[in-house]
């Protein structure tokens, strides 16, 4: 359409917009965006509409990766039309896109005036003020687009999960006209493995919550038929190939593999933070593919096109994950490990790599996946982690003549019940405090709040602010007890605690998450440390704060049997692993 064409006969918007359409939808985006440029330059279209199609030009300068140009659009539409939401919602997306997180906040909060979409802008600043670890302006963001609009399951699954991790109790609060199944059935997976240890509540919400984020039925690229490759083609997908608990614990496990058996891929979709162990993990792989720049389906058909013959998901239902491309089944054998111990009720995830412990038959009813049980432990490790020099108390804070219990776990792991467990242990045990991780202002103030309410002076609590991994491990030489939390344990940081020579003490509960550290303390011959319900946890840790020689002996079996047990060997763990991926691809060509 030329200048004159358009000055002869002006086409409508709704002309441009169906033409322009049409050439996106054949993929010739830089077409559409020419036909809306050129209806904008003409003298005679209607130029009380030209903000709608500023915005429609800029959607498409966004999809053909012009997102200088398309942030332009927004702002000239919002110049003519300020109370034009859309445009703002879009506006502050392309701005969070380039990095600008503070503009993008910026731009929501000032287009908050109008009532029409004020859910939809308050959900992104709740969002983005959570990423920014705003947590207490991001909950009362949520808190006041859920009372405009109370059944939306994602903005609730966000709101809980702020509470928890401001340790906001009860964290969960009524919302108008939604039942408490509704709330639980709107929770988030990773939050709910931290509200209940009941199997039943989790399932329940899980298969809710993958109804509402997946279609139904995508077409299975892959058959169920072996490739029947020479070498058994293992591929490890994550987000987390970089300084994340998931790598700490796997880094040498993929070094470790039998190349003569086993080649081994890495499916990537990592942020790569340049460090040392993310280049760790990716020199351990035979083939790293990564998959960031592609969509879940064309993911999905690399990994078919590779003819992985086991897809490991190290990533499951929590941050950053990508389970649409597994719901595209692109591996004949598909198996969820480590980074989600929940079931992640899909149907195209075949099994679930567990131990005995973790992992009780009562569970099996409600998961989707099959158990596939490693023969000792499920829990690989690192077995070259260095722990720095073993700090004093006065240097990390803590009183030189104090028993010292400690429990570094995010603080959305700790329950209500769990921490009046606590004070009542630090009630019977006056010389002594309760280290904790200084993962938020939020939960810190409230913390303190709820121990003071309980009888607890406030100094005996202890936060600790982060450090290097190395100095991070020399902590647990000072403390003198890891208490752990329930119904979501400590896994990583329990083999921490173990590996630097820690006691860790638990109560296992019914669910995979809250039986974590029982199977840790079985694989290094401490299941003196497992208590069988919370009373005889609080006594077991007041008694060790009386009887120094039990909780050394503890100790001294740690510093001369941890690195030969089960949970260290990791030569040992990836041979065990080895025969059980053998196992399930017997049992695949047994099915077929």
């Amino acid at each position: 359409m030329t200048k004159k064409d358009a000055t002869m006969n002006p086409l409508s918007l709704s002309d441009v917009m169906t033409q322009a359409n049409e050439l996106s939808l054949h993929g010739q985006l830089e077409a559409a965006i020419s036909c809306y440029k050129e209806w904008l330059a003409s003298p005679v279209t209607e130029s009380q509409h030209h903000y709608i199609a500023l915005f429609n030009m800029g959607v498409l300068l966004r999809s053909a990766g012009r997102i200088d140009d398309a942030i332009v659009a927004y702002q000239t539409s919002l110049k003519l039309r300020p109370d034009f939401y859309q445009s703002s919602v879009n506006l502050g997306l392309a701005l969070e896109a380039k990095g600008y997180a503070q503009e993008a906040i910026n731009v929501w909060e000032s287009a908050l005036q109008p009532v029409e979409g004020q859910t939809l802008l308050l959900n992104h600043l709740g969002r983005s003020l959570e990423t920014a670890k705003q947590y207490d302006e991001a909950e009362r963001k949520l808190e006041r687009s859920l009372l405009l609009e109370p059944n939306q399951p994602d903005a609730i699954q966000h709101y809980f999960h702020l509470r928890q991790k401001q340790c906001e109790w009860p964290v969960i609060k009524p919302l108008p006209g939604l039942s408490n199944q509704d709330l639980l059935d709107s929770f988030g997976p990773l939050g709910l493995l931290a509200l209940t240890d009941d199997p039943s509540i989790q399932a329940h919400a899980v298969q809710a919550w993958i109804a509402r984020k997946l279609p139904s039925a995508l077409p299975p690229l892959s058959s169920s038929e072996d490739y029947q490759h020479d070498r058994l083609r293992i591929g490890y997908m994550s987000c987390d190939f970089r300084w994340h608990a998931v790598s700490i614990l796997t880094a040498e496990l993929f070094e470790l593999h039998d190349r003569e058996q086993f080649e081994i891929y890495g499916i990537d979709f990592s942020v790569d933070d340049g460090g040392a162990m993310r280049k760790r993990v990716i020199n351990a792989l035979d083939h790293h593919l990564p998959i960031q720049s592609l969509t879940d389906e064309q993911a999905a058909q690399l990994i078919r096109d590779h003819e992985i013959d086991i897809l490991i998901d190290l990533t499951g239902l929590t941050s950053g994950a990508r389970y649409k491309i597994l719901a595209y089944k692109p591996a004949p054998i598909q198996i969820a490990y480590l980074g989600f111990v929940g079931s992640c009720g899909m149907p195209q995830i075949d099994y679930i790599l567990v131990d005995r412990f973790v992992f009780p038959e009562a569970l099996t009813p409600f998961y989707v996946e099959k158990p596939l049980y490693l023969p000792e432990v499920y829990q690989s490790n690192d077995s070259q982690r260095e722990i720095g020099p073993t700090p004093t108390k006065e240097a990390c804070g803590l009183p030189a003549d104090s028993f010292v219990y400690c429990s570094f776990n995010g603080s959305y792991k700790i329950t209500p019940e769990v921490f009046a467990v606590w004070m009542s242990i630090l009630k019977r045990t006056p010389n002594s405090v309760l280290w904790l991780v200084a993962d938020n202002q939020w939960a810190q103030g409230n913390l303190i709040k709820h121990a003071v309410r309980q009888g607890i002076a406030a100094n005996r609590l202890i936060f600790a602010e982060r450090v290097a991994p190395a100095d991070y491990l020399a902590r647990y030489r000072v403390a003198n007890l890891l208490l752990d939390t329930s119904p979501y344990n400590a896994g990583t940081t329990a083999s921490d605690a173990l590996w630097a020579g820690l006691p860790v003490l638990t109560c296992p509960g019914r669910t995979f998450a809250s039986r974590m550290a029982g199977s840790l303390l079985n694989a290094v011959g401490l299941n003196a440390l497992i208590a069988a319900d919370w009373l005889a946890y609080e006594n077991k840790a007041v008694q060790l704060a009386h009887q120094p020689a039990e909780l050394d002996s503890y100790r001294q079996h740690l510093q001369t049997s941890a690195k030969s047990s089960a949970l260290f060997d990791t030569q040992r763990f990836v041979r065990n692993l080895e025969a059980t991926l053998k196992l399930a691809r017997h049992l695949n060509q047994l099915d077929e």
